[in-house]
């Protein structure tokens, strides 16, 4: 029988206090919209004694979330109780989080307070949390590393005193998953009181164990689990909730578990965050990293093109991501060589397949990936028609304080020239937006780059940029001391790689294809 697992998210709590990662109060409230949106059960929206700002921010989160439960963090203190909610009181599900060490080494070198002091204080503020709101949570901080009678005895008062949830952390990273389940099921054994509550449990990721501990005690009776997107938290961080659900939902056979959360929403989760906190996640990243859907050796990509299910356990769309991605390196086949070739539009024959898997072999001893226009210029570069591409015929551009960022462009284009003019928010993308208008192709730009490659003050600057014509990323590269003209032909050269690729794939000529927009000079 499947059981019904919550989810309780402290991305913008426990994750948010991770250096690097903190957020504003906007910032707050538009990831906590999408973490409603991906269908956690509980968001923790922060810690309101902790400051002024972080006050603002929970009430904030409290106000605007109407479908999940939104809770914020107090010590055992009836002053933290009191800010607590204050803050979430206008939330339509409003839970207080109370908490208090219970090991022996953080009550004597953290708390200062005998085990006595801290069964008082429990019994104290947890009554006091409940005066005020229905729905309350208590952690026993450090529970991995507390003694097995005492934390019993201290779940025990926090239960009589009206705790609905009981969380016990393995705040430091230190518990095993073996010794992790063994925990809950001795708190269970010797606590039947907690047969009318949910136990919660809480890991850190300092040994790299937070998600399988978590696992561990969800076999051994847990009904909440406390993680973040991306894995962010104080220190290694906190089991990650990308990891955490697709375990459960992959090996539902192994935990027999449900959640609400919505996996399609994943992926665009994580991605959202890292924008906030500008804290980009691992290539290799479980789940959401840039690799985790992406195969370069040559058996794995054949049989990824007979059947996915060779090599993916999950579908990529099962976490919001559109398709796998087969990597040109090194260690690729001719299959998947040939497959992308096709996709790009060529029809090669056997000769040509081993020509062009030759040249793929060679070029990937020199660079880690072959990109598309990587390819395509190794099936082109001897047979392209330059009267079909744009030139750079010249550029002007205005921009500074309290005035509209400007760029007038100049093209070449078959014989023609070709000129017009565009704002933008800054020099380089009022620049884009008037070729654009130019050429009457849309790109989306996927990343932008300006490295030096010399020294001094008129050191000359390499741009680089990826640009995504229609599905298709392509490169450009330029280098000039003027990063603006530099940052227009690197632009050209992706875009003329993409009309070259286009012109391939359906047999047709550009000749006609100069937007009707743009002024001929």
């Amino acid at each position: 029988m499947e059981k019904r697992l919550h989810i309780f998210d402290t991305t913008l709590r426990d994750g948010e206090q991770s250096p690097g990662c903190s957020m504003n109060l906007e910032e707050k409230v538009r990831m906590a919209r999408k973490l409603e949106e991906l269908g956690v059960d509980v968001i923790e929206a922060g810690f309101p004694v902790a400051s002024q700002g972080d006050f603002e921010a929970v009430r904030s989160v409290a106000r605007t979330i109407r479908q999940r439960s939104v809770a914020a963090l107090a010590r055992a203190l009836r002053s933290d109780i009191d800010r607590a909610w204050e803050a979430i009181r206008d939330a339509v599900q409003p839970r207080i989080h109370v908490f208090i060490a219970t090991s022996d080494i953080h009550m004597k070198h953290k708390l200062n307070k005998t085990r006595s002091q801290v069964l008082a204080d429990t019994l104290d503020t947890v009554r006091y949390a409940r005066s005020l709101c229905s729905d309350v949570e208590f952690s026993c901080e450090d529970a991995s590393r507390s003694d097995l009678v005492f934390l019993s005895e201290v779940i025990r008062t926090a239960i009589g005193a009206g705790a609905t949830v009981i969380n016990l952390p393995d705040t430091v990273g230190y518990a095993t998953p073996a010794g992790y389940g063994a925990m809950f099921r001795a708190v269970r054994n010797a606590v039947p009181e907690t047969c009318g509550i949910i136990l919660s449990a809480h890991c850190h990721n300092d040994l790299g164990l937070a998600v399988a501990n978590s696992l561990a005690a969800i076999e051994n009776g847990v009904l909440q689990v406390e993680c973040t997107v991306n894995g962010i938290g104080e220190r290694a961080g906190n089991a990650a909730l990308e990891e955490l659900i697709m375990a459960l939902r992959t090996r539902k056979d192994a935990y027999k578990t449900v959640t609400s959360v919505n996996t399609e929403e994943i992926y665009a989760s994580s991605k959202l965050l890292s924008e906030l906190t500008g804290m980009q996640v691992q290539r290799n990243k479980a789940i959401v990293g840039a690799n985790a859907f992406s195969h370069e050796a040559g058996i794995h990509q054949d049989g990824m093109l007979k059947n996915a299910m060779t090599y993916e356990i999950m579908t990529p769309q099962s976490v919001g991501i559109r398709h796998s991605i087969l990597v040109l390196g090194k260690h690729s086949g001719r299959h998947a060589v040939k497959q992308r070739c096709t996709e790009l539009g060529y029809d090669l024959s056997q000769a040509d397949l081993d020509r062009v898997y030759g040249m793929v072999c060679n070029l990937a001893d020199r660079k880690k990936e072959v990109f598309d226009e990587d390819l395509i210029a190794l099936l082109d570069v001897r047979d392209v028609d330059h009267s079909e591409l744009y030139h750079l015929d010249g550029i002007q551009v205005s921009s500074g304080t309290n005035m509209m960022p400007t760029a007038t462009v100049a093209l070449r284009y078959g014989g023609r020239k070709l000129a017009d003019s565009a704002t933008g928010d800054g020099p380089v993308d009022a620049l884009y937006k008037a070729i654009e208008r130019l050429t009457g192709v849309a790109g989306m730009l996927m990343e932008y780059k300006i490295t030096s490659v010399s020294a001094g003050r008129d050191a000359m600057g390499e741009v680089s940029v990826r640009v995504d014509f229609g599905g298709v990323v392509h490169t450009g590269r330029a280098m000039s001391t003027d990063v603006v003209t530099g940052s227009a032909t690197a632009y050209l050269e992706a875009l003329n790689r993409a009309l070259v690729a286009q012109k391939r794939k359906n047999g047709q000529s550009r000749s006609e294809h100069v937007s009707a927009t743009a002024t001929a000079v």
